[in-house]
């Protein structure tokens, strides 16, 4: 099935404090994202980068909290953008730090609940993002996006949710670095987790078996936020959140082999590529590389690189 891919950059380096995030869009396009999707027969749309709206906000409780206006004001322009681009084709959102899933998420999700069909997120990460700018000690609040979309308190200076995600309706796979106040919290919201050591065990393609399964028998639409650290940093070296123990490339592509097969992914989060860190160009190649299986190429189709 053919689609429009709408690209929408989000230059976004407010949820944390390493920078580099920023030049992420422009990576993406340099590397040939448009030309790859339009290579599966898709038509692409890239409307540019969106700003961030300009917001004041009293100081966050919790003194270590970083960039918390900034932030505000990309969830507030993503959210917009999202939810007025998603009635036109599938969203791809070119990041940008993770905390801009605060506004893809939430804007999506507003989306959907419009159209009254069930809203599924898959979060393929090596972190849950599930804290609250209450419960962060680094006051990075990429950490935060999955906290405020399903609604948990603590976000009082961001939009009110038009449509708070159910946690049961969200699926982490790649977890393998969490910490105890976010292993609580995933337990008592029924969160569907997948950890390294789970894939380890009976790999990676029962679980997201049984999660698309749940997903098509709703009639549902998922949105995907892919972050580099789900791969390993051999592999996708271009990330300042680097944890050891990811998913392989092969993984990778099975993962949006069977997204593709299963005709419910809506829209995409690309996010947490930092150029700076890259090796020629090496990751922001395999995550257009993925992004191409997720719309249609298979392994036979994929090109021969000489990468000496």
């Amino acid at each position: 099935m053919t689609q429009n891919c709408i690209l929408i950059g989000a230059p976004m380096d407010a949820g944390k404090r390493r920078r580099g995030c920023v030049m992420g869009p422009d990576a993406y396009r340099t590397a040939g994202l448009a030309e790859a999707i339009s290579d599966m027969g898709h038509s692409v749309t890239d409307i540019g980068n969106v700003a961030p709206a300009d917001v004041e906000v009293l100081a966050a409780r919790n003194p270590a909290i970083h960039a918390l206006a900034e932030n505000v004001g990309w969830t507030m322009a993503l959210s917009e953008a999202a939810e007025t681009q998603a009635p036109h084709g599938m969203p791809i959102f070119m990041g940008g730090d993770h905390a801009l899933a605060l506004g893809t998420v939430a804007g999506m999700a507003a989306h959907h609940a419009k159209t009254q069909r069930p809203f599924f997120v898959l979060w393929l990460d090596a972190h849950s993002d599930i804290h609250t700018p209450d419960t962060t000690d680094s006051g990075n609040l990429h950490g935060t996006p999955v906290g405020y979309v399903t609604g948990r308190p603590g976000f009082d200076a961001f939009p009110p949710l038009k449509a708070p995600v159910d946690p049961a309706n969200i699926c982490m796979i790649g977890l393998r670095s969490i910490d105890k106040p976010e292993h609580d919290v995933l337990q008592e919201m029924n969160v569907d987790v997948v950890d390294m050591r789970m894939i380890d065990e009976s790999g990676i393609r029962a679980p997201l078996a049984t999660f698309l399964e749940r997903v098509q028998a709703a009639d549902g639409v998922l949105h995907v936020s892919l972050d580099v650290d789900f791969l390993d940093p051999s592999v996708a070296p271009a990330v300042g959140t680097t944890v050891p123990g990811g998913a392989t490339v092969r993984e990778a592509h099975l993962v949006m082999e069977m997204l593709c097969d299963s005709g419910v992914v809506g829209s995409l989060d690309l996010v947490e590529l930092n150029p700076f860190l890259d090796e020629r160009g090496k990751t922001a190649q395999l995550m257009v590389d993925l992004t191409a299986s997720l719309l249609g190429r298979r392994v036979f189709d994929r090109p021969t690189r000489s990468h000496g």
